[in-house]
């Protein structure tokens, strides 16, 4: 199989771009209608998610061994569409019809070879991970909608009683779906440690024509049912051996969830044992009235081992910390042998990413989290919040 070949033809047909998706989807519901049922009504949000997906995991398919936790990740995910074993041929199918299109005379015998054989072995990969995980869990979980709060003008916290167990770490991340907008799946992350009622909290920001936030701000009330997927997600969770390492948490608006979850962990690891690593959290939104956490957060301080700084980016009048957030923490006077966790809109992470490595601090000890390959825009704003 030439792997080389595989990236060199997807990079040409990218350069199509929305034309790829349109061609796609047209001919899998052409020649499969039975599928368009699994999608949204609107295809606008859907977008390009699957087909860039496919294409940039089975063109790298030479480095599956270091993407193939994704890759079953995504199998296991996508049960939450029912997606079956079945299904899989009519994907591979359009795909390569699809390279076939938009690559015209360099389409190639050999070249039909080798994606055929590089799909049937992602898919492989994928239909492995989602029989797997059949044995063991639901394609989703119901849960009912015990509280829906509007903290702030543009920031709804919702309180999950999910019906079966629903096991997760501080710091992972779960897609959701509501009634009033069906197949269109947004990933949150539960903002507490788990707890003993089993409820879950998550932070939903408000985003301007968003499908999903505006119905949940508007119109999500106690006793409605939501769909919760899988809980997914690594990089936000505590290292396995932190050996007590200080913590650098940065988060933009409400990439707060994730953080404070871990928080809440570790205050409850330090009220029974007595230990905990230094923690310092610097939380950025663009207005002080954005810090929907402050009052928490700010009690929370008088921990020996927490600081919160909060930092506001736009408000000229505010008397505290102002600045961007990565930039703020980059100047953080704490040691650089220290864990960091990062989450915030894509923008934000990357600054701050590039801030601290700038700072001194090793990129290897910077652990942050980004759903590019899963969701939509509207996903990765709402999930993050719009803070700099």
């Amino acid at each position: 199989m030439d792997t080389r070949a595989l990236q060199d033809s997807w990079a040409v047909v990218a350069k199509s771009g929305d034309e790829v998706p349109h061609f796609f989807y047209a001919h899998l519901f052409l020649n499969h209608p039975e599928l368009r049922e699994m999608f949204p009504v609107s295809m606008a949000a859907q977008r390009d998610k699957l087909v860039s997906a496919l294409g940039r995991v089975v063109s790298n398919v030479d480095k599956l061994g270091e993407v193939t936790p994704f890759i079953e990740q995504l199998g296991r995910d996508h049960r939450r569409f029912e997606v079956v074993a079945q299904h899989y041929p009519a994907v591979g199918a359009s795909l390569l019809v699809t390279l076939q299109h938009f690559l015209g005379a360099a389409w190639t015998q050999q070249l039909a070879t080798d994606w055929a054989e590089a799909y049937g072995l992602i898919a492989k990969v994928m239909v492995t991970a989602a029989e797997q995980s059949e044995e063991t869990e639901p394609a989703w979980w119901s849960a009912e909608v015990v509280s829906a709060e509007r903290r702030t003008l543009d920031v709804t916290v919702l309180q999950l009683r999910p019906e079966l167990p629903f096991s997760y770490e501080p710091g992972q991340s779960f897609a959701m779906e509501i009634p009033a907008r069906p197949r269109l799946w947004r990933y949150y992350s539960p903002a507490n440690a788990p707890r003993e009622d089993g409820t879950v909290e998550i932070h939903v920001q408000l985003v301007a024509g968003g499908q999903v936030s505006t119905s949940i701000s508007r119109s999500l009330k106690p006793g409605d049912r939501v769909r919760m997927g899988a809980p997914v997600g690594d990089r936000l969770t505590l290292p396995d051996a932190n050996d007590g390492r200080p913590l650098l948490l940065v988060a933009g608006g409400t990439g707060l969830a994730p953080l404070r979850a871990v928080i809440e962990h570790l205050d409850r690891a330090w009220a029974n044992t007595g230990r905990a690593p230094r923690v310092h959290l610097y939380h950025g939104a663009r207005w002080a009235w954005n810090l929907y956490e402050h009052q928490l957060l700010s009690q929370l301080a008088s921990r020996p081992w927490f600081d919160y700084t909060p930092v506001i980016s736009d408000d000229t009048s505010y008397p505290g910390v102002r600045g961007l957030v990565g930039a703020v923490a980059a100047r953080h006077p704490g040691p650089r042998e220290c864990t960091s966790l990062v989450c915030g809109p894509t923008a934000m992470v990357e600054h701050t990413v590039a801030q601290l490595v700038g700072a001194g601090h090793s990129e290897t000890d910077i652990r942050y989290e980004l759903f590019e390959n899963l969701d939509s825009t509207e996903t990765r704003v709402a999930q993050a919040g719009d803070n700099r």
